[in-house]
């Protein structure tokens, strides 16, 4: 008895599902450049399979993200609903950024790529976690607790220069410098 098209795009949603997972998995450990045949084995897939769901890097590297890119902006509503207070939200939010950013070995050089088909990355960015940062930002301003003039797109730059790890300077660094960052953004009496 033939597969169900039911079936057959369940095996696909499953396989393309399994294919980022590995991606993501190896993007942390080697950076965007982890070799294709890598991933597969990861995914238990062949290279061929990759390409039928992902035609270029560009493609695989941006699907990875964009999950990730959209958990994180959906953690700014959460937080503002859970935390005492906007601030608190914000930091909580700026701590999960500097998760999503120093894990992503190779993403930096991604985004200043000259790959055309990696400039929707850089846009998905700015369009999903700009906006979600301001929302943070707009509502730590209405409390009365952040300083004139603090924006969220120069904020998240700053906190990405912050997020530059290496051999003396890794996650634990980047998150107290980011605290201090944010400490500067608060008001004072």
């Amino acid at each position: 008895m033939p597969e169900s098209v039911g079936a057959r795009q369940a095996q696909a949603q499953r396989t393309r599902g399994a294919v980022l997972a590995a991606a993501a998995a190896a993007f942390v450990d080697q950076g965007v450049q982890a070799p294709i045949r890598d991933i597969a084995e990861r995914a238990g897939v062949g290279v061929g399979t990759i390409y039928r769901h992902f035609p270029t890097r560009a493609d695989l590297v941006t699907a990875v993200y964009r999950h990730q890119i959209d958990t994180c902006a959906a953690l700014a509503p959460r937080l503002l609903a859970e935390s005492a207070d906007p601030f608190t939200a914000l930091a909580g939010w700026a701590d999960a950024f500097v998760d999503f950013l120093v894990t992503k070995h190779g993403l930096g050089a991604a985004l200043g790529s000259d790959d055309p088909g990696l400039a929707n990355l850089h846009a998905l960015m700015l369009d999903t976690l700009v906006p979600a940062c301001a929302t943070l930002l707009d509502a730590c301003a209405a409390d009365g607790d952040l300083a004139p003039g603090i924006a969220a797109y120069p904020l998240l730059r700053a906190i990405g220069n912050l997020c530059i790890t290496g051999p003396d300077y890794d996650r634990a660094d980047a998150r107290r410098m980011v605290a201090v960052l944010l400490a500067g953004c608060r008001r004072t009496a």
